[in-house]
């Protein structure tokens, strides 16, 4: 059965005895702001239906089994309440659906409360005009997903509701490939044994750590992630050591490739730390670390870059992916670390 452009179909994750509007907002992308409050609206308005015989589901404590397919009928967008602005964006990739864009760290991807201007919805708005889709709302139209200020790579928008939905789709169904380049302090061992001690910790063929946990809002500060016993949405990042700076056996930082079967907020920054490897920079979730280094101390951001991004084109169906290199400041940092000799440098182990 074909879809409306503005449905969006949400496969329960597998929550048995959930509430139905908790289980919604744990399965549902997070670039589209779909919030259990607001899933509870659209729930009591009539706008959920099960997929399979398209009866609605009017009651949002109804309890799901998991594995349920169901359709949410999305209001049309509002206008944007976003203005404008001759902000210069790096375009990796256009046409008449979609744009890829590598946005450089420091760069807000859209307003909210102390970054109302100055962000990639406002450079957009004027690279774009009108076509941008406003599924995403009134302060992010065209946003699917979304990549921290202080993260730099590749990240996708859409440019009309069918690219948005079609996009939406494959983020909830984790069907995108999300490749990501982080500088760790220290290296994930198999041999750790403080990481065989840790829940949702497992490793896999070819030194692959795999750290399949719920991520949520931090108890003890709201502005923070972390992972939790119960609640949250359910996360997988798979990470690889790279490269190792450093002593053998004990390695200051590390270059490491991070996957994500899921995009939680702030999921690598969280998981990593986590595992005791905390990214370089990382002012929220790196407890202040003392180095020899002045160079890898006094990195100014976390250190983190989207590096690659691969989809199904929404309208065509062929198969895209594209990479970015390192910004500058991350390059010249693991230039630095590759060094031999040299003060504070790292060899290569």
């Amino acid at each position: 059965m074909s879809l409306p452009s503005q449905t969006l179909r949400i496969v329960v994750p597998d929550l048995p005895g959930e509430r139905l509007d908790k289980a919604l907002a744990a399965g549902a992308p997070d670039g589209l702001g779909l919030s259990r409050t607001r899933l509870q609206r659209l729930i009591e308005e009539g706008a959920v239906r099960a997929a399979d015989t398209g009866a609605p589901l009017r009651d949002p404590k109804l309890r799901v089994a998991g594995g349920e397919a169901v359709d949410v009928a999305l209001p049309p967008p509002a206008p944007t309440l976003a203005e404008a602005e001759d902000i210069p964006v790096a375009v990796a990739y256009e046409d008449e659906d979609l744009i890829v864009i590598d946005k450089p760290a420091g760069l807000v991807v859209h307003p909210a409360p102390g970054a109302e201007a100055g962000t990639l919805v406002n450079a957009l708005l004027h690279h774009c005009g009108a076509s941008l889709s406003g599924v995403g709302g009134r302060i992010r139209p065209g946003i699917v997903h979304r990549i921290d200020k202080d993260t730099s790579g590749l990240l996708v928008a859409a440019k009309n509701d069918a690219a948005h939905q079609g996009l939406a789709a494959q983020f909830a169904a984790h069907t995108l490939e999300r490749r990501y380049l982080a500088v760790t302090w220290g290296a994930p061992d198999p041999a750790d044994p403080r990481l065989a001690g840790l829940p949702g910790i497992a490793w896999e063929p070819g030194g692959v750590l795999r750290l399949d946990t719920r991520v949520g809002r931090n108890p003890a500060d709201r502005k923070r992630m972390a992972v939790l016993a119960e609640g949250g949405k359910h996360a997988v990042t798979r990470a690889r050591v790279l490269e190792r700076f450093g002593p053998p056996g004990a390695p200051q930082a590390a270059l490491v490739e991070c996957r994500l079967e899921t995009g939680r907020t702030h999921q690598i920054r969280v998981h990593l730390s986590y595992a005791g490897h905390p990214l370089v920079g990382d002012a929220v979730y790196a407890r202040r670390r003392s180095s020899s280094d002045p160079v890898l101390a006094g990195f100014p951001r976390q250190a983190l870059h989207a590096a690659s991004l691969g989809f199904r084109h929404p309208r065509t169906g062929a198969d895209m992916r594209f990479e970015a290199d390192p910004p500058a400041d991350l390059a010249e940092l693991l230039t630095h670390l590759r060094r031999n000799g040299g003060p504070g440098a790292f060899k290569v182990s």
